[in-house]
């Protein structure tokens, strides 16, 4: 079984190695850690332990893409199969396959992560498209894990997780919401163990070119010199 490596355990880590790391790498991995930290305290929201989950996760990979008109999803998916190629411990593999027949599967039947269902509420799909999607993305997955086509299946799960964070972060859901309790419980679940796994496989890579972070750290705001020609707003 898949051993998840706690957020003390982590940054004790990192507190060790970090001075041979890049700026990247010691901002990104600082950065998710404390996020995780904070998510594992909380014991009683998963709405919130979710949202810590998610932000941790997005401190890990996102990049500052500004100049490079990237989606989000071609981000993920290059982002996930980098991970999958250094995962050499096949961490992630074993994750997959220990979840599968518990949260994963849950997931991939429950049609309230899955964003055509509510492409199909909104007028744009039929009832019959969105469930004809909805088929062939669960069989999909089934195909990933029969042939153990790992991205397939990650990047089929990514997209449950980022709908619920999408209805989250947007005010499209209830906090304490009773209609969503199943997918909130269960997509905190398996994000509570792929960002410790993530983290890891960060840290046994240092060296690789993980991309800029976005937002980088900056200890003092640089401030715009004034026009002398304006003259000074006195209170």
């Amino acid at each position: 079984m898949t051993r998840i490596p706690t957020h003390k355990e982590l940054k004790a880590r990192q507190r060790a190695e970090r001075e041979t790391h890049s700026d990247s790498v010691v901002l990104r991995v600082h950065r998710s850690l404390s996020w995780l930290e904070r998510a594992e305290r909380e014991k009683t929201d998963p709405d919130a332990r979710f949202i810590f989950l998610w932000i941790a996760f997005n401190a890990a990979y996102a990049i500052d893409s500004r100049g490079a008109a990237l989606t989000e999803s071609r981000t993920f998916q290059t982002f996930l199969r980098t991970l999958l190629k250094l995962d050499t411990r096949e961490r992630i593999k074993h994750l997959i396959w220990e979840t599968f027949s518990g949260s994963i599967r849950v997931l991939l039947e429950n049609p309230y992560v899955f964003p055509d269902f509510w492409r199909h509420h909104n007028g744009e799909l039929t009832a019959n498209e969105w469930q004809a999607n909805f088929r062939r993305a669960r069989n999909l997955a089934l195909v990933g894990l029969r042939e153990d086509n790992r991205l397939l299946i990650l990047s089929v799960v990514m997209t449950r997780l980022y709908t619920l964070r999408n209805q989250l972060i947007h005010g499209g859901a209830t906090w304490d919401s009773q209609l969503n309790r199943d997918q909130v419980r269960d997509c905190s679940n398996l994000l509570g163990k792929l960002v410790p796994v993530i983290i890891e496989i960060m840290l046994d890579h240092p060296d690789h070119d993980w991309g800029p972070a976005i937002y980088p750290a900056v200890t003092a705001p640089v401030r715009p010199a004034r026009n002398p020609r304006i003259p000074a707003v006195r209170s």
